[in-house]
Formats: structure tokens, sequence, C-alpha cells
């Protein structure tokens, strides 16, 4: 059984993780194989939009305990945190495509942090994210410390990394963690109905949306608003901009190619 499914339909690649015996929680084949197919995605032409999702009870308990405490398989923290957990939260953020997390269950450690580094994050009702580091005695990876107070305020963020509450969807939704929390009996067909907008969105201006965003947390005024002028200018000479206005003036829904 693959540790990742992927599939590809209408324009959208759906990445699930796929270890539901134990929780989807990671394995350095699993992360290998996550950062592959988000490299895929990132260079197949048909892909518009992305949804990360896990199959089971859970979306992702984070690391597997199992593999760090197996003296044979143990690949050490400095292998995990450099080459797993580290570069598939970078490809998250530089891939030009908006990616949908769709979190399906309880999402801890370092699965709570890759949901959150995700473009939009949306839950059901029965979702819960726990920063479980300071439970066993460690401290939030997978740019927690980054994403968390700045979704949520520095107060909050370091409560919650310390003391490891379990954070229901709804209060996720309350307090800006994640976009929307979703009824379970509608959660499927709503993360569907929202990765086919986005599939369907100018993606060459979605991407820039995105590269804006990320370097909104360290660009200063000045140079934010330069790099908003020169983005701006390159997406005005894009074909989606073009028919963008067309179908405004001619007062019909956009044909939008991605480019």
């Amino acid at each position: 059984m693959k540790s990742i499914e992927l599939k590809i339909e209408n324009k959208i690649a759906t990445i699930t993780l796929n270890r539901p015996e134990v929780f989807n929680s990671f394995n350095r084949e699993m992360a290998l194989s996550l950062q592959s197919i988000l490299d895929d995605c990132e260079n197949n032409s048909e892909v518009r939009a992305i949804v990360l999702t896990g199959n089971g009870k859970a979306f992702c308990a984070g690391q597997d305990l199992k593999e760090v405490t197996d003296p044979d398989s143990n690949p050490g923290f400095k292998k995990i945190l450099e080459e797993h957990y580290n570069p598939i939260i970078t490809r998250i953020r530089s891939i030009k495509k908006p990616i949908t997390g769709a979190i399906n269950g309880v999402a801890a450690g370092a699965g709570a942090n890759i949901a959150l580094a995700c473009d939009i994050v949306v839950a059901h009702e029965k979702v819960s994210f726990i920063q479980a580091f300071s439970l066993i005695g460690l401290v939030p990876d997978s740019a927690g410390t980054y994403f968390l107070p700045r979704l949520i305020g520095f107060q909050k963020a370091q409560a919650l990394a310390m003391l490891g509450d379990k954070i229901s969807a709804e209060d996720a939704e309350k307090m800006g963690m994640i976009y929307k929390m979703i009824p379970l009996e509608n959660f499927e067909e709503e993360v569907e109905k929202l990765a086919l907008k986005l599939a369907n969105m100018p993606t060459k201006a979605l991407g820039m949306i995105k590269e804006l965003f990320n370097k909104s947390m360290t660009n200063t005024l000045e140079q934010q608003l330069a790099l908003e002028s020169k983005l701006q200018i390159e997406a005005a000479q894009s074909d989606d901009y073009k028919e963008g206005v067309a179908a405004f003036i001619e007062k019909r829904t956009p044909n939008f190619k991605g480019n």
C-alpha cells in the first residue's frame, strides 16, 4: 500500500496521506514520497490546484515515534528535520499553485504545522489541532513557531505550544488559525467545490498572490510596495488578465487558462 495517494482530476491534484493504521504519521519513506509528489504537481501543467488531506480518522499525527525509537531505522532528528519536514514546508510555500489543506481528522505535532502551512485550510467540525511537542519534551518544528504566531498572535501561539492544548476546529476558525470549519456531512462536497473554484481561477495571479504573502512576512513596507508593483505589472501582461477584463465587459463568466 502506498503511503501517499495521488489523484488528478478536473485540474485538481488530491494528495492523500495514507498510513491510517498509524494516524498518517510520517516515516522517512512517506516524507520523501510527499516531496516527490509535490514536485510532480508543481511541474504538471494539467494541475492548477492541489488538495492535501488524509485517509482514516486522522489528517496526520506528526512523526512516527516507532521510527525514532528503533535503533535500526532511526534517521535522527537532524536528518528528519533537514531532509523530511523542512523540505515539505518549503515546497508547500513555494509552489505557485493554490494548496488547500482539507483537514479530515486530528492534526498533531508536525501534522498540525504542515496543515497550517497550506494556503487555505478547512476542517470539519470533529477535527482538532494539537501542538503536541511539549507533551513529550520537544519543541515545535515544521515552521510552527513561524506561522502560528502570525496566524493567531504571539501570546496565544506561545501558550498553545507550551501547554499542548487540543483546539477544536470551531475554536481554530474563531482565532484565525484556519479559514473555515465545515459541517462533517458536507465536508467532501465543500472541499471539492473550493478546489474546483481555485482550479478555474487565474493560476498565475494566484501564484503571485502567494509570493506576495510569503514576502510580506519579512519585507518592509517599501519592499512590499515595490514587489506589489512588479508583480502587478507582470499580472497585467497575462492572458488571464485580458480574459478577465473581456469577460467583465461582456458580462460573462471568464474562461481562465492559468497563464
